[in-house]
């Protein structure tokens, strides 16, 4: 976005960086900064507000414990002051970590921890004009940060002011806004506007409940407030954007897009009201797709793969998983491999194929038979008068996942896996075979929203390779029941509850931590309660196991999911 036309006098214009950062590249997110300081003078800003950890990226995790990164960053920071001084007249807030006095005994660590706070930088003609240490240090969800932080109140850090074309605003940092005394510290240290910076991780529908509680903000304190806010993927969380501002009676006066870089723009007159341009907030559809993209995107590219790599089976997972792919990336970097087995279905292969097809993506198959019956015959004296099951099952799987890490060894891409969080919970997946590769696309995408981003994805005008116009999903793929296709005529329900029952249970017990006979009560069966608790305590061992992915939801298998392996616990 742009400035529409020149502030009006008295008026300040402020520009709300949300970018994408990459953890531990200094040099190029100062660069980043630079650049959005460049855009935001050319257009007569006095004030350029950027995320939280900026300089550093979100989260840094154990790179804080380090002296030699934490010396770097203050170079960085100095080196950052230096390289905004041309931009007269305006005044940079930056994200950073910052260590405060004697490190102390480095044997024991217990100093440097109190020494290091998350805080934010006012910038201006080539110094650090103060700095604000974070107070609230969130420790729930994905967040630790208790492990690298200490609070600003602790320490004895007070309310931060700074005055820009004659305004006052007070800085706060992320969690500080959702309690009262930061911002009540910030009125009465004389702020006129708070001014938060944000590094918030995203879960479907995060931005209306950050709006919400920031409106409580406003309407408790009296005060204006901006909200920058990052942008971008890094491992498994996504942070979305959508930077806004709310004037001081909790009215939004500015947002930003979703999910996309850029400056948002807004002008805070000398009357108190606040211009700018107000971006819808996508449907959560979209809203799922655009994190998906973006965590794959970022992924890819921040670790510098040259592309990826995934089993195509014509089922809907694998469908979507390269949907995905194909926007993330682009056609061009995308690499599917068909293994059929005897049990694959002839409209599995022509499903398989014309989904690639229409996306324009190189296409292989490789058979799995020959491999299957070679194992089949080194074992058969070990199997001799057993009969086959899920072991059997379980070697094509496993054949798979070899074919594609060799072929990721040979060429350098990622493979993507394409199993989905109905899965993962139950253990409906393979151990070195469907879960072989490096990043789960959908590792936090339930059976049911699978379908709905599939057809939602089918709903929009996408540009297939032959130039047409249409649904880049077969719909039969969405239509036929799923199955692993592991054995004769097998389906997934074959054993599972309907999706729409497992996958009710599972975010009631998984996500909302209600205990089994709270689900029961909800009026759901006995036995589908006791089976799919049961298959989601018994896979822990299998989920430590998986690629890291994205996380979409408020509760994922990942950094927010610790439970023990080994426990006796069942309720």
């Amino acid at each position: 976005m742009s400035p529409a036309q020149p502030s009006a006098p008295g008026s300040v214009r402020i520009a709300l960086a949300q970018f994408n950062a990459t953890v531990g590249d200094l040099d190029g997110n100062a660069r980043r900064i630079v650049e959005c300081a460049r855009q935001a003078h050319a257009a007569g800003a006095s004030l350029l507000v950027t995320p939280e950890l900026a300089l550093t990226g979100y989260p840094p995790e154990d790179l804080l414990l380090r002296p030699v990164f934490m010396q770097a960053c203050a170079q960085a920071l100095a080196g950052l002051a230096l390289a905004l001084q041309p931009f007269e007249g305006l005044s940079v807030v930056v994200g950073h970590p910052h260590q405060w006095g004697d490190r102390g005994d480095r044997r024991t660590r217990s100093h440097a921890v109190q020494q290091r706070f998350n805080a934010a930088s006012v910038l201006a003609g080539g110094q650090v004009e103060a700095t604000y240490c974070k107070r609230e240090l969130p420790n729930y969800q994905v967040f630790d940060e208790r492990r690298y932080f200490a609070s600003g109140r602790d320490a004895g850090h007070g309310a931060v002011v700074f005055s820009v074309g004659g305004r006052r605003f007070g800085l706060l940092i992320c969690e500080d806004a959702w309690f009262d005394e930061p911002a009540e510290a910030a009125r009465l240290a004389g702020a006129e506007m708070l001014c938060v910076i944000n590094a918030s991780p995203f879960h479907l529908d995060k931005g209306g409940e950050r709006e919400a509680r920031m409106v409580q903000r406003v309407q408790a304190c009296g005060l204006p407030l901006l909200y920058a806010h990052l942008v971008g993927g890094q491992d498994e969380v996504v942070f979305d954007g959508a930077s806004f501002a709310l004037d001081a009676q909790g009215r939004v006066a500015a947002r930003g897009a979703s999910f996309e870089e850029g400056l948002v723009w807004l002008d805070w007159h000398a009357d108190g009201a606040i211009s700018g341009e107000v971006v819808p907030v996508p449907l959560l559809e979209a809203q799922a797709w655009a994190a998906l993209v973006t965590g794959v995107r970022d992924y890819v590219d921040k670790n510098g793969f040259p592309g990826i790599l995934l089993g195509l089976s014509g089922g809907v997972d694998s469908a979507l998983v390269l949907a995905i792919a194909v926007d993330a990336l682009g056609a061009d970097r995308v690499r599917t491999v068909m293994m059929p087995s005897p049990y694959t279905a002839d409209i599995s292969w022509i499903d398989a194929r014309e989904m690639a097809e229409r996306l324009g993506v190189r296409y292989d198959e490789i058979a799995i038979l020959p491999m299957f019956e070679a194992f089949r015959a080194s074992l058969a004296s070990e199997f001799a008068g057993l009969a086959e099951d899920a072991t059997e099952e379980n070697i094509q799987a496993r054949i798979r996942g070899t074919l594609l890490m060799a072929l990721s060894n040979k060429f350098g891409s990622i493979v993507l896996t394409t199993g989905n969080k109905s899965e993962m919970a139950t253990g409906y997946c393979t151990l070195y075979g469907d879960m072989a590769g490096g990043f789960a696309v959908i590792k936090d995408v339930a059976k049911t929203l699978v379908y709905r981003l599939c057809e939602w994805k089918n709903r929009q005008p996408s540009l297939r390779a032959d130039g047409s116009t249409g649904p880049v999903i077969p719909e039969r793929i969405i239509t036929r029941p799923p199955s692993a296709e592991l054995r004769p005529d097998q389906t997934d329900q074959d054993s599972l509850p309907p999706y729409e029952v497992l996958d009710a249970i599972l975010a009631r017990y998984m996500e909302e931590d209600e205990g089994i006979d709270q689900i029961v009560a909800a009026g759901f069966a006995p036995a589908d309660v006791e089976r799919v608790t049961r298959l989601i305590k018994i896979n822990e061992y299998k989920r430590r196991q998986s690629p890291v992915g994205i996380r979409i939801t408020h509760r994922a298998f990942g950094r927010d999911w610790r439970y023990p392996i080994t426990s006796k616990f069942r309720a």
